[in-house]
């Protein structure tokens, strides 16, 4: 069994290695990759932490945060990716890190029709979203993200907050449908009390946008009508199921 590490990289040449790796995952052209490694250097440089994980020599994943506005106590994590399993491990040493250095939140934007990575962030680390971000980057060339729209779901991460467990409220089933979805199924449903929203997302948009592009965007203006009128109307993101539906929450008043 091969040793598994997580440390945070300020060398040219491990530098360079992460940014290749973030263009393996993005599938973009080696000479053109998402965060090039002298755009890494000057971050680290600046204040900020790149952080590598390694399965013995081999890097696993990594992730790049910097900090946030003056006083805010609050780091941005630009990106995050792992091989599977190593996720968790990853955003803690982010957590361990920005936690020395007083922060208390964490930022970040994800794509929201991405079912698992949802889950990972809301369910398992307890994130919330709290922002919709219509076609927040513009067009993007990139393999993964191509073709499509590129809405993102900002969410917020207390870091001083004990680890929850994620259970989806009320019964999901037996609220009223809002919204179908392109392939015919419910889309939306909304509790009586309207205190929840739920909103459905594909089984792997990746593989779907790849294959039929047209039917991709369908969703995700179909996701994007659901999640902007529910966000305008004082719902966050709190949890996804193993089934791929959001839980939209009412945002407490004060």
């Amino acid at each position: 069994m091969t040793e598994m590490s997580i440390r945070t990289v300020h060398d040219v040449a491990g530098l360079g290695a992460v940014s290749a790796y973030f263009g393996e995952v993005w599938r973009s052209a080696p000479a053109a990759p998402p965060y090039p490694a002298e755009v890494l250097h000057s971050l680290v440089h600046a204040g900020g932490a790149v952080h590598a994980a390694y399965d013995g020599e081999h890097l696993a994943g990594a992730s790049v945060a910097v900090f946030g506005p003056p006083g805010s106590q609050e780091v941005y994590s630009l990106v995050a990716a792992a091989e599977r399993g190593l996720g968790q491990a990853v955003k803690q040493a982010q957590r361990v890190w920005a936690l020395g250095l007083g922060a208390r939140t964490m930022r970040w934007t994800f794509d929201p029709l991405v079912g698992r990575n949802a889950r990972f962030n809301l369910a398992k680390l307890g994130a919330v979203g709290t922002e919709y971000l219509v076609d927040f980057y513009g067009p993007m060339s990139d393999g993964v993200n191509g073709g499509d729209e590129s809405d993102r779901l900002a969410v917020t991460w207390d870091l001083t907050a004990p680890a929850r467990s994620y259970d989806d409220p009320g019964d999901r089933e037996a609220a009223p449908a809002t919204h179908h979805a392109p392939d015919g199924g419910v889309l939306a449903r909304r509790d009586p009390a309207g205190l929840h929203v739920w909103c459905r997302v594909p089984d792997d948009i990746v593989k779907l946008r790849a294959a039929d592009p047209v039917l991709a965007l369908r969703w995700r203006r179909a996701v994007r009508e659901v999640f902007t009128e529910a966000f305008g109307q004082g719902f966050r993101a709190t949890g996804m199921s193993r089934d791929g539906w959001y839980t939209l929450t009412k945002e407490a008043v004060a």
